[in-house]
């Protein structure tokens, strides 16, 4: 217990540090876009406030919710069970996903 204060300090210190790199580089991207005249750039963060600055908008086009934030996985359901097939935090195609989940199917389960 007596190292509780020094180890909470050093996970402030540390947040501060993380927080002030995401700040550093959302600044960077947004001169980038205001010197391009651009409304987009590569792996932009959207919120600082997120406990992952990493995550991107995935726009969707649904109705309800045309853009949504977060992971996206790919899951494939055999006798009951699900196995992780992709996880990514930026946009997948999901055909593609489903071509290479088919072929793993095959090879594990030898069939086809």
């Amino acid at each position: 217990m007596s190292n509780w204060p020094n180890y909470a300090a050093d996970c402030a210190q540390s947040q501060g540090l993380q927080n002030l790199l995401v700040i550093q580089e959302l600044v960077r991207q947004q001169k980038q876009m205001y010197g391009q005249r651009a409304h987009r750039v590569d792996d932009r963060i959207v919120s600082i406030s997120q406990p992952q600055p990493h995550v991107r908008p995935i726009v969707r086009g649904k109705a309800k919710a045309p853009v949504e934030f977060g992971a996206k996985i790919a899951v494939s359901m055999v006798d009951g069970d699900a196995r992780v097939e992709q996880l990514q935090w930026d946009n997948f195609n999901e055909a593609l996903t489903l071509q290479e989940a088919v072929e793993a199917y095959r090879e594990r389960y030898g069939v086809g």
